[in-house]
């Protein structure tokens, strides 16, 4: 079905900005794969898109996931017109849109990407879904690869150790393997846990085995859509200590710091620091 945008929406700067594992170039569109759906999608025309899917699945899944009904152009108004820098990243990362993606996938995902570069992160990931996961359907996406769910607990709780360490997970498979295991028990309510506070949020996520402040920002910004968690990574770091000696102005742009954080991310990991 075709779906016109008027907003901030590009394909390109959302797959490339480090919150989403599974949203690749796929010939002259890209795939989407989210807990057990999959989209394949393509710009048609300026601010016109190809969605693959039923209106149905749009309407209860796809526009909710793409957080269509947000408009980032209003949030990109907010930004102080003296911060050149933001002004900068902000203009160059127009299109990139904080996706609501689930809870459970985004855990692991960041529990994998601990000291991993995308690439590998990405190649860890589809390994596990491929290894875990069920087969969406029967047809191939337009690589010609099969299409696999993100596993849920229960089926990476079943792998064994073997199996896990062949995804490439190095000491992660540990993390991965109790996250599962305290989501299957209960200790890790991470569905109920969307009623809680940020605060609270942070500090029942910090209390998971292998998952620190980094990881539970991640979480927090993108498997809980929160839009003013700041995850610092070792651009955002950079970033603050060299374009914000006197530190950034998190006051002026809440509850948006999240979006500020994927502008400056996006931004300087394309650009470097120059």
């Amino acid at each position: 079905m075709k779906i016109k945008i008027d907003d901030d929406f590009d394909l390109e700067k959302i797959a490339e900005s480090g919150q989403c594992f599974r949203f690749n170039k796929c010939g002259d569109g890209y795939s989407v794969n989210a807990s057990d759906k999959y989209l394949f999608i393509k710009e048609i025309a300026p601010c016109e898109y190809e969605f693959d899917c039923s209106k149905k699945d749009f309407e209860e899944f796809w526009k909710n996931y793409f957080d269509l009904e947000t408009s980032y152009k209003d949030i990109r108004g907010l930004i102080d017109k003296k911060d050149e820098y933001l002004k900068s990243a902000a203009e160059y990362g127009k299109g990139i849109r904080i996706l609501r993606q689930d809870p459970w996938e985004m855990l692991i995902s960041f529990i994998i990407s601990q000291r991993k570069n995308i690439p590998a992160i990405k190649a860890s990931i589809e390994k596990l879904c491929a290894l875990a996961g069920k087969k969406i359907g029967t047809e191939k996406n337009a690589n010609g690869d099969n299409i696999y769910a993100f596993p849920t607990p229960g089926e990476i709780a079943k792998l064994s150790d073997k199996e896990l360490s062949s995804c490439g997970l190095g000491y992660r498979d540990k993390y991965v393997k109790k996250a599962a295991s305290d989501v299957l028990s209960g200790e890790a309510e991470l569905y109920k846990w969307q009623d809680l506070t940020d605060d609270d949020l942070m500090e029942r996520l910090l209390k998971l085995f292998g998952v620190g402040v980094k990881v539970a920002n991640c979480e927090i910004l993108f498997g809980y859509h929160r839009l003013d968690a700041f995850p610092k990574d070792v651009w955002i770091n950079r970033v603050l200590e060299l374009k914000y000696p006197e530190g950034f102005n998190f006051d002026r742009h809440k509850p948006y710091n999240g979006v500020m954080q994927q502008y400056l991310f996006f931004y300087s990991r394309s650009n470097g620091l120059a």
